[in-house]
């Protein structure tokens, strides 16, 4: 088949900006736009939305925004593949349809469901099976909020093969939405595992927006316009093949570096990235810039997956609330510290008079004095702080009153006390945690409809073997390599820029060198004994070092760094966004 089909991806996030729809609707040529709504812990978010109104629990935005998109993408055959479904994505399907019905507007909307397993949960419970943490190895907690099982792109393909305009499904993995595109478009089977990890990774590319068009890149100040920045689009070729740019006349940068980072992002060991469909080997990839702004990608290859799905299951653990207060004049930074002691001084007193219990947890940050450095901060004392003050208890009474006194500080403490940004009382909020397991996939059932029709769906059979894991860890004693003179001492940001992501209480940091005669530098440099030693104030657990040579890069898998991650985190960085950011000022041995 010598056709390409171009997929632009206009959402990285819920909450991300309308301006990618619109760039991408003006894309001559475009086949698809996908929207991807769904973070490890958005699911929380919407079962609290559930409960208030039994018709939410979905991105209501998405409506919305399709509100003036659809009738554009319906007239130039752009078809929408959209995880805004959350928890309800027949409530989803529902109410975008009748706001197609007021406009006149005929759409086919097609549905795809079955990701909720919490009754499969409950099963295992009866069978005598315990579910564990894939993190932490904890087990499953007495009750789950959501569980949702990530599945894969054959549904999705499966709603387009009957007809559907707009695709709404539950929880799937990122990278499926283009996938599903590409499956329905080449008849793709499971068998044909290169060109699905292709996919994959054109789906992983475009599922974070303007990541892959300059967004969070290191050296930003290559990339220009920032407030116009180009949302990505993938041509892809029937072998998988496929070439990222962006919109013409937008600001944003595409180059190898940047997808290097990109392809990267969030990923542990880039030779066994395991999705529901394939088990991708990026280290197999090859990137060329073919002009500006677009970058060639081919290569990846494709192992049977496993016979397991991942399973997203939230749970309660108490309520959390965080305070903020800006400091200003002589030793801002002193007095930011002790303003958020005496709060919490103040009211573990008035816990104790009214014989509630002391507070779970609580950490106080003095941002603007380099705390996310720890030993190796180096700012001077400035003139101005913020502090923050983040705490967990078991009764939401208790946080309440932590809540009404963060304001008295701006009357009763440090002088300098310039207030809360206009914010008002801090808000108290359940405390969402996050577990991650495995169930057989042979238990969870996709379900497709398009309208009010049940399509007839069964998971195809997809071929499984044995794979190992670990596979491609390097070796983590590698050889001392000499350093060039004018490197001594420089940051490692010298040699590498990167890009770090979560998984849970995982971080990942993928580190590129910048001229491939440094790999072998930064491959040392940054072997993970000396990572984890440099990171010790933030991270407990082992780094592992992957290589991915062909691009120039390494990949460093570091446990148990970000104060368990998402909600549970207390940290002002829960996902690790910065965590590339502080390795990269390492100094260079």
């Amino acid at each position: 088949m010598s056709k390409t089909i171009h997929i632009g991806g206009a959402c990285g996030f819920w909450g991300d900006s309308t301006l990618g729809t619109e760039q991408l609707l003006q894309v001559p040529g475009l086949n698809y736009i996908t929207y991807d709504y769904l973070a490890e812990l958005t699911l929380a978010i919407m079962a609290g939305m559930r409960m208030k109104n039994p018709e939410h629990g979905y991105a209501l935005d998405f409506v919305d925004v399709m509100k003036k998109a659809l009738p554009v993408a319906k007239a130039k055959g752009i078809r929408i593949i959209a995880n805004a479904g959350g928890l309800n994505p027949g409530a989803c399907a529902s109410a975008l349809k009748a706001a197609m019905d007021e406009l006149g507007l005929a759409v086919n909307i097609g549905v795809v469901s079955g990701d909720d397993v919490t009754g499969l949960v409950s099963a295992l419970r009866k069978e005598g099976q315990t579910l564990h943490d894939q993190h932490s190895g904890q087990a499953a907690p007495p009750f789950f909020l959501t569980a949702n099982a990530y599945l894969g792109a054959f549904p999705i393909a499966a709603a387009l093969d009957a007809g559907a305009d707009v695709v709404i499904t539950g929880r799937v993995v990122d990278s499926a939405m283009v996938l599903g595109a590409l499956v329905h478009e080449f008849k793709w089977t499971p068998q044909d595992l290169n060109p699905l990890a292709q996919g994959s990774l054109a789906g992983h590319m475009v599922e974070c927006g303007a990541q892959a068009t300059g967004g969070l890149f290191t050296d930003w100040h290559d990339v220009p316009d920032w407030a116009n920045i180009g949302y990505p689009v993938v041509s892809v070729e029937a072998d998988g093949t496929f070439e990222l740019h962006k919109p013409e006349g937008t600001g944003g940068l595409v180059n190898v570096a940047v997808a290097t980072e990109q392809m990267l992002y969030e990923v542990h060991n880039p030779a066994r990235y395991a999705l529901p469909d394939v088990v991708c080997d990026f280290t197999t990839v090859r990137m060329r810039q073919v002009a500006e702004n677009r970058v060639r990608i081919e290569g990846a290859t494709g192992l049977p997956p496993s016979d397991q799905l991942k399973v997203c299951a939230t749970y309660p653990d108490g309520f959390r609330c965080i305070g903020l207060l800006s400091i200003v004049g002589f030793d801002a930074q002193a007095k930011a510290q002790r303003t958020a002691e005496a709060i919490l001084e103040r009211t573990r007193a008035m816990f104790k008079r009214q014989g509630l219990a002391d507070y779970t947890r609580t950490q106080i940050e003095v941002l603007g004095s380099e705390v996310d450095l720890g030993p190796h901060a180096q700012a001077r004392l400035g003139h101005e702080a913020v502090v923050r003050i983040a705490i967990v208890h078991s009764d939401k009474k208790a946080a309440a009153l932590f809540a009404r006194e963060v304001a008295p500080a701006g009357t009763s403490y440090a002088p300098g006390t310039s207030g809360n940004f206009g914010m008002g009382r801090p808000g108290v909020v359940p405390l969402v945690k996050l577990f991650s397991a495995f169930v057989p996939k042979a238990r969870v059932g996709p379900k497709v409809m398009l309208e009010d029709t049940t399509i007839d769906y069964a998971e195809p059979r997809h071929p499984t073997g044995p794979w190992e894991p670990t596979a491609g860890a390097a070796n983590p004693n590698v050889s001392a390599v000499e350093v060039p003179q004018g490197l001594r001492g420089q940051p490692l940001l010298a040699i590498a820029h990167g890009r770090s992501g979560d998984k849970g209480n995982t971080s990942n940091v993928g580190l590129v060198a910048r001229r491939p005669e440094w790999l072998a530098l930064l491959r040392y440099q940054a072997r993970p004994e000396r990572v984890a030693q440099y990171l010790g104030h933030l991270a407990q657990g082992p780094v592992t070092l992957y290589d991915c040579p062909q691009v120039n890069a390494i990949n460093l898998v570091i446990e148990q760094a970000l104060d368990g991650g998402g909600m549970a985190s207390m940290r002002n960085d829960p996902l690790g966004k910065g965590m590339a950011q502080l390795l990269l000022t390492m100094p260079i041995e």
